[in-house]
């Protein structure tokens, strides 16, 4: 595991050295596969939900219908890396039954739904634009022994988050700490992105500026 003070280039750097490679990345997170092919690295430079995903899987690892979760742990500025075990993407109808039945409440996910509800509502307390649930088909996978799991269940409402960097950042600055939101700009956006030219760029100065107005500051 990476050392204490690591962030998510150190953290990408120390399992690509230790015979990790690339399998993919989303919005918020690249994955690294493990050498032996049974586990995968979940590797953001920033993601406030991390925390709560972890929290989900812990809790709901007893109805197996959530990953197998080996380790979490926060990183430097504001990042999160999750060893889950290996999974495999399932058909797009088999993805969205799953997500109904957790929307429905039905007797076979009656215990993951109220892990689910209760870890969310937790999160939506505590997490500065909180998202609701990902109801996104490739959040529902299959497992090694066969058995379909949902993931990644929690997010930051990321259109609403950065826009809300880039026209009030003082705003952000009040709510997330910069220690949490060092590295906000380098999400990959490998879903809906890529980054327009140039924003990253704004948002990092009007951040900044903000940083340097706050009381604290």
């Amino acid at each position: 595991m990476v050392g204490s003070h690591a962030d998510h280039r150190d953290a990408e750097a120390a399992l690509l050295e230790a015979g990790w490679t690339p399998c993919g990345a989303g919005d918020w997170a690249i994955a690294l596969r493990s050498p032996d092919g049974t586990a995968a690295a979940r590797i953001s430079p920033f993601d406030p939900a991390g925390p709560y995903t972890a929290a989900l899987y812990r809790e709901a690892a007893p109805t197996r219908q959530v990953p197998a979760l080996f380790a979490h742990r926060r990183l430097a500025g504001g990042g999160d890396l999750q060893l889950l075990e290996w999974l495999r993407p399932v058909e797009a109808d088999e993805a969205a039954a799953f997500h109904r039945a957790i929307a429905e409440r039905a007797r076979h996910v009656a215990a993951l739904v109220d892990v689910v509800r209760r870890v969310h509502a937790r999160a939506r307390r505590e997490l500065p634009w909180c998202g609701p649930l990902d109801t996104n088909p490739d959040n529902v996978m299959r497992a090694a022994d066969g058995r379909l799991v949902v993931a990644d269940l929690f997010y930051a409402d990321g259109p609403s988050l950065y826009a809300t960097a880039a026209t009030d950042p003082d705003r952000v600055v009040a709510l997330i700490p910069e220690s949490e939101r060092r590295f906000m700009t380098e999400i990959p956006l490998a879903g809906s992105g890529p980054w327009e030219p140039g924003a990253q760029e704004a948002i990092r100065a009007a951040l900044a500026a903000a940083d340097a107005r706050a009381p604290n500051g």
